[in-house]
């Protein structure tokens, strides 16, 4: 079977399992953030945390919560970091420096999961499973209780309640990525993902010398990491390491834990606002503009100029033979338009093209369809800036969903769009800027050493993980100002969703007219990805030009 006819088979079955799951599994999330019940086990976890399940929150109490939260699980995660040679299973390794460890704990809160060191050389048991696993949980519940919590925005009137934050947190944990996590390790294992609690062995290689192998809880990591949309990898070669991803069948099912949830949310999303049509609206969008992406990457990897890259079929460098190209770009592309950063190749080693498309998927916002919750509020974001722009092209007061879209609105919208991209130029300029930083660019020559830069502080803000490859970024420096990167880019955002939730849900419903613009159908949807890909590229097209364009075209 040729490359290609089995990239369009990978694809196929991949769009045909999520569209499988789309409306069910969609269904059953809008169920479980819109019940009144609480499960016993639910109640034992309220009780413990002090939280009262059946009080609401505004948006000001929501976020502050939020950020309680994730204040303590980034202080957890430091001090077990800093402390790991006192916890058992630490297989002998030392604790982490300090600004290492600050990286760590805010990578992994923030669900960005940036690693600047090896997992299987660095961590031990006890911290994979109670620190960073844990963390790919309640990171990503967090994002999916913002999202919801941002759709009840627009469907409740005047009760200035968006819901209760420890609620959708426990329920997203418990009622939806745990199940899904436990039957995933399940198969994981079954098809020959990695998961004990054995020390590290040493053993002889075929030329006569010894490698330390480090076994783990792989498979359980690996699973979580991949439907939350987390991406830390238990081992430095990520999913490209064959103890995380042993074969063809593992990397097609990763990439559907990748997407499975947010394709989903969109279903979730129409069903909460009673319109699925509006629902359709989102995933087409989302859909189009993550399809096209991995069409141009394949062909990009695929068929790029070049007497060596012709004779091997494709663009080979840096990617895993046991899935080769095809499975490698869909991979890529899947892991930059959400926010996961687990990799089974390494980016730095596309072709020029190849590698602006893994920053652009970033460059987005990751909504396409990004990550879980993190995406669908982020789509929300962009429709509301397309429905402003609608509303002025036809002299109207925007609406979205029955609520009024005004000055107010619309000036968190606005810092919403320009917190990421301020926070990634303003950083890359000044790490560029530094002699001493510059040192720790690879290609500080070309093109790429830009990209280097640029891709690092672009994984960081928008919550991705993945890396380039080549920048030395675990340095005092870089892993200080990645880390202040991702805390912005999750944190900041996430107070201007709450905070724009806070002031749908306290207007009025607008009764829909005849010039009520029609947000679910296929001309809206066009409006929504031009505003995307316009807002975009003004923002960030000078830097491409400057990096993976000039490269590419070189």
């Amino acid at each position: 079977m040729s490359p290609t006819i089995a990239g369009i088979l990978q694809i196929s079955l991949l769009i045909a399992l999520l569209a499988a799951v789309h409306r069910p599994f969609g269904d059953y999330m809008a169920k479980v953030y819109s019940s009144d019940k609480h499960t016993r086990p639910e109640r034992w976890i309220y009780r413990a945390i002090g939280a009262n399940p059946d009080s609401g929150q505004r948006w000001g109490i929501y976020l502050r919560s939020v950020l309680a939260f994730s204040m303590f699980s980034l202080l957890g995660l430091y001090a077990l970091l800093r402390f790991q040679d006192k916890l058992p299973w630490n297989l002998g390794f030392q604790p982490m420096k300090a600004d290492q460890a600050f990286n760590t704990a805010a990578s992994f809160t923030a669900n960005t999961n940036w690693q600047s060191y090896s997992g299987e050389s660095a961590v031990g048991h006890t911290v994979q499973m109670a620190g960073l696993t844990v963390q790919n949980f309640v990171s990503a519940a967090v994002g999916m209780a913002v999202a919801v919590a941002l759709v009840r925005g627009f469907i409740r009137v005047r009760t200035g309640e968006i819901g209760n934050f420890w609620v959708d947190l426990v329920r997203g944990s418990v009622r939806i990525l745990l199940p899904i996590a436990v039957i995933g390790t399940i198969v994981l294992v079954a098809s020959g993902t990695l998961q004990n609690l054995a020390d590290p062995h040493t053993v002889t290689t075929l030329n006569g010398g010894t490698q330390t192998i480090t076994g783990g809880p792989v498979a359980s990591q690996e699973v979580v990491k991949e439907l939350g949309t987390n991406g830390g990898g238990f081992y430095n070669a990520n999913s490209a390491h064959p103890f995380e991803n042993p074969n063809a069948f593992t990397n097609l099912f990763e990439i559907f834990l990748i997407l499975v949830i947010p394709f989903s949310m969109p279903r979730t999303f129409g069903t909460l606002v009673g319109s699925a049509k509006q629902g359709y609206a989102i995933l087409g969008a989302m859909f189009a503009l993550w399809f096209v992406a991995v069409v141009l990457m394949t062909w990009t990897e695929m068929h790029h100029n070049g007497t060596a890259l012709e004779i091997a079929g494709g663009s080979t460098e840096g990617k895993e033979q046991r899935f080769g190209v095809p499975g490698s770009s869909l991979f890529a592309t899947s892991t930059t338009m959400t926010s996961t950063g687990a990799v089974n190749s390494f980016h730095s080693s596309f072709t020029g093209l190849g590698g602006g498309l893994t920053m652009l998927g970033m460059m987005l916002g990751e909504i396409s369809p990004g990550g879980v919750g993190s995406g669908l509020y982020g789509m929300l974001i962009m429709a509301i800036l397309a429905v402003f722009v609608a509303g002025l092209m036809v002299g109207r007061t925007p609406e979205y969903l029955g609520k009024k879209i005004g000055a107010g609105e619309m000036k968190l919208v606005a810092m919403y769009i320009l917190v990421v991209p301020a926070t990634i130029l303003t950083m890359t300029g000044i790490a560029l800027a530094l002699p001493g930083e510059r040192a720790s660019i690879l290609n500080s020559d070309s093109p790429h050493g830009l990209s280097e830069v640029l891709y690092a502080y672009t994984s960081g803000a928008n919550n991705n993980g993945s890396a380039f490859a080549g920048l030395g970024a675990n340095t005092e420096y870089y892993n200080t100002t990645i880390g202040f990167a991702m805390l912005i880019g999750r944190f900041l955002t996430i107070a201007l969703v709450l905070a724009l939730a806070g002031r749908l849900v306290e207007q009025r419903h607008v009764p829909e007219t005849v010039g009520t613009l029609k947000t679910h159908r296929p001309l809206f949807v066009g409006t929504l990805i031009g505003v995307i890909v316009v807002v975009t590229g003004l923002t960030f097209f000078p830097s491409l030009a400057l990096g993976p364009i000039a490269e590419g075209l070189a």
